[in-house]
């Protein structure tokens, strides 16, 4: 049996996110579909003073009907926004248990040397660079890659991508359940099983403060060594959207 996945790139998201990957054997992130201003696309949340806080990537004024691989960083990116976000992870974090190593590998990934910067390209670059020191095996597919019609849309462009990668289980995050956004029968007409992912409860030492979930990745990061992050990888459930 092949799993697959299908997500949008988001800008260091959540823990759930990269459980997901961790638990498909291929995951295809999309290129070629609408960028949304409402989302993870290019933004998340930090601890900040024991609250959340957005931290943002600046886009480039555009068409608000490109796709995300036709969407570009700011200028005001490389001249003023990037030393920012460096200095508020640094301020945020740096009595972190692992602080070092982890902004040293999130600074990396912000300061990469392209003065155009692609937002899809920086995204993925930053999603392999987590993926990588997480160890995640999984292979990353890019949408556009793949041979299907480009006018497909919703549930019919997820079934066309997984008979693409001939794949007979799809798993969506547990939102997909929650909105009604899939058909179950319609998979099952399509050979494809479907499952939904829900992250576990899950809870960690953010300094002294009362803890917050899902924050970016880099909150759990900074928080967790490595060994304690593939366990919590492994925190969750698959579910069906009919009652058990």
């Amino acid at each position: 049996m092949k799993t697959i996945a299908i997500m949008q790139p988001y800008f260091f998201p959540y823990l759930g996110y990269f459980q997901l990957m961790n638990a498909v054997d291929e995951f295809i992130i999309y290129d070629n579909i609408q960028y949304t201003k409402k989302g993870w696309i290019n933004r998340n949340r930090i601890l900040v003073n024991g609250k959340d806080e957005y931290i943002t990537l600046p886009l480039r004024k555009d068409s608000d009907y490109l796709d995300i691989n036709q969407r570009y960083l700011a200028d005001i990116w490389w001249e003023r926004d990037m030393l920012k976000l460096e200095n508020k992870l640094a301020n945020a974090y740096r009595k972190a248990p692992h602080f070092s190593y982890i902004y040293s590998v999130v600074r990396d990934c912000i300061r990469l040397n392209n003065p155009h910067l692609n937002l899809f390209a920086f995204l993925l670059y930053t999603l392999n660079a987590i993926k990588h020191y997480v160890k995640i095996k999984t292979p990353i597919i890019i949408s556009s890659s793949l041979p299907i019609d480009p006018s497909l849309k919703s549930e019919d462009k997820v079934i066309a991508l997984c008979k693409a990668r001939q794949a007979d289980r799809y798993i969506n995050p547990i939102g997909g359940l929650e909105r009604g956004l899939y058909n179950k029968e319609t998979f099952k007409q399509n050979n494809i099983e479907l499952l939904f992912h829900k992250i576990n409860t899950i809870s960690y030492k953010q300094f002294d403060n009362e803890f917050i979930s899902n924050l970016s990745i880099i909150d759990v990061l900074m928080f967790n060594s490595k060994e304690k992050v593939k366990e919590l990888l492994q925190e969750y459930t698959l579910v069906s959207n009919t009652p058990s």
